[in-house]
């Protein structure tokens, strides 16, 4: 099993910048995993965020927060990060951290087998 805990939501005033962290279990094979940000705002589908590869090589982003936010990983450290810079009140949810078993290095949407608990982020206007 692997267990993941976000960190760093927070109130954001709209046009700055906040960084989410994930720590996830199994520092020695977490290069095994391709990592995922998603979020759910109330009323909401938890949608796709961001995407990156088990090496960190490659990644992916949804088009309404590319250019504005930027995905990376720590192998070393198993931490998986999320820049989320210019942020709009729209992106106010709870961003939750994904992991899924890699067969490859590919940065994908979808495929996540494994979830964190979430982490508000509020971006007021």
């Amino acid at each position: 099993q692997v267990q993941l805990v976000e960190s760093g939501g927070g109130l954001v005033q709209a046009g700055g910048s906040l960084r989410l962290s994930c720590a996830a279990s199994g520092r020695t094979f977490i290069r095994t995993y391709a990592m995922g940000w998603f979020r759910q705002a109330p009323g909401k589908e938890r949608e796709f965020v961001a995407g990156i590869s088990w090496s960190g090589s490659n990644t992916i982003y949804a088009e309404s927060v590319k250019g504005r936010f930027t995905i990376s990983r720590d192998i070393a450290k198993n931490t998986v990060h999320l820049q989320m810079n210019s942020v709009k009140p729209e992106d106010t949810a709870v961003y939750y951290c994904a992991a899924g078993l890699a067969i490859d290095d590919t940065a994908r949407t979808g495929g996540y087998d494994y979830w964190g608990q979430g982490t508000q982020v509020t971006v007021s206007s």
